[in-house]
């Protein structure tokens, strides 16, 4: 029987790059030379300032605060915030997620998901035509 593997994200070999930059690098460079190496959405993000709310997060990481709970899904994942636990709204709870090199660059919504999976159950006594006909045990 094959052992099937369950891991959502793909195992690197060796040091971890982002566009050709190692952790330590791209923990150097700052919040505007950081912004040139992710795609548009996030850059023009980015580039046109955070708000109020993003720069007291953005605060709370950099004073490396063990219990950082947010709504903010819209926050897009920096350098500095690698290796850190951080509880997000997910519309119900709040799910801690340990942020990852591979997350970099990402909103935190992508990582704590809003719906959970439909389980349908059985159709009730009179919901269809056939269903008059179910012996009641």
């Amino acid at each position: 029987m094959a052992k099937k593997i369950s891991s959502k994200i793909p195992k690197r070999k060796g040091e971890f790059t982002y566009r050709g930059k190692s952790l330590e690098e791209l923990r150097k460079l700052s919040v505007e030379e950081f912004a040139r190496l992710v795609p548009a959405r996030q850059r023009r993000t980015i580039l046109r300032g955070f708000s109020e709310d993003h720069k007291t997060l953005l605060h709370k990481v950099k004073i490396k605060d063990p219990n950082i709970r947010t709504h903010l899904r819209d926050m897009i994942i920096l350098p500095e915030m690698i290796g850190m636990k951080i509880s997000i709204h997910s519309g119900k709870e709040f799910t801690p997620v340990e942020i990852i090199p591979e997350m970099l660059g990402h909103y935190f919504g992508e990582f704590v998901m809003t719906r959970k999976k439909v389980s349908h159950g059985a159709a009730g006594i009179g919901a269809t035509r056939s269903s008059k006909f179910i012996p009641l045990k």
